[in-house]
């Protein structure tokens, strides 16, 4: 009944891994430096690691279209069910630039697993509402300026925490099998808004400062960023920009029966603990 865990650090990895903990279902965290050793760019890697496992939890690769051949080793060592951690906009033409491998990993894994011989559970998350505090944007927060290309566009954060509770059910219940949860929060916030929420409940001067696309590229490269890294964490502002992100979906209430969390409940909850301390 083990379950393989991949993206076991990451920001939903390490929240499916302790709710697994608490539930005292068995899995097997999936990295270079895990006890069974596992790497995406070495398929050697990926049978033992998939031994005697029933479910599995996949956080794609975006460097490489991986997912299918993975899928498809997952299927001849016996896996039953797979949970993909896919994202929002696989199916909106133009989401992301095409040349974004993050998308084409997204678009490759759900096209590989769909009509895969497997029990297959697919999650679609916007942005993540801890990216304010865990990552992508808690620098800009602690700069106390979010120099964005977002204009006045909205996005509907989801907390990372209803996405792991989502992939914990879709692994460990029947019902979900077959389904597409695409999920948001309960409301769209602006970059302005979300500013503004992080100030107040942190304490500290946090504004919102609109930058055009290559305007920012060049002030990240002037930081020293490279070019081609520049544009591509610019680029992925766009839907936001173009208001691609700001509708809301129902996957978190349809999969719990409950609600999604406040983008403002997921603020004060990281401000006091001590995220931007």
């Amino acid at each position: 009944m083990t379950i393989l865990l991949t993206g076991a650090t990451g920001k939903v990895g390490r929240r499916v891994a302790a709710r697994l903990d608490d539930l005292r279902v068995p899995f097997r965290p999936a990295s270079r430096t895990s006890a069974t050793p596992f790497d995406w760019t070495d398929e050697t890697s990926w049978p033992a690691a998939l031994d005697g496992v029933r479910s599995a939890f996949v956080v794609p690769y975006d460097a490489a279209p991986v997912t299918r051949p993975f899928v498809d080793v997952a299927i001849k060592s016996g896996v039953e069910r797979i949970v993909l951690l896919s994202g929002r906009g696989v199916d909106v033409p133009d989401y992301l630039p095409p040349h974004l491998m993050e998308g084409n990993a997204h678009i490759d894994g759900e096209a590989a697993l769909r009509p895969a011989a497997v029990e297959w559970t697919i999650l679609r998350p916007g942005w993540f509402a801890q990216n304010f505090s865990e990552g992508f944007f808690r620098d800009s927060v602690l700069a106390g300026e979010l120099r964005l290309p977002a204009g006045d566009g909205a996005a509907s954060y989801v907390d990372a925490d209803d996405i792991a509770a989502v992939a914990v059910a879709a692994l460990t219940e029947d019902r979900h099998v077959g389904q597409t949860y695409e999920l948001s929060g309960p409301r769209a916030v602006t970059m302005a808004e979300a500013a503004a929420e992080i100030a107040a409940a942190s304490g500290r001067d946090v504004r919102y400062t609109h930058v055009d696309h290559d305007d920012l590229v060049r002030e990240l490269v002037n930081d020293g960023w490279p070019a081609a890294d520049a544009d591509e964490y610019v680029s992925l502002i766009g839907p936001i920009r173009r208001g691609i992100d700001a509708h809301l979906s129902d996957g978190v209430e349809r999969a719990l029966g409950r609600p999604p969390r406040d983008f403002r409940d997921v603020v004060r909850e990281a401000a006091a603990a001590g995220a931007w301390s």
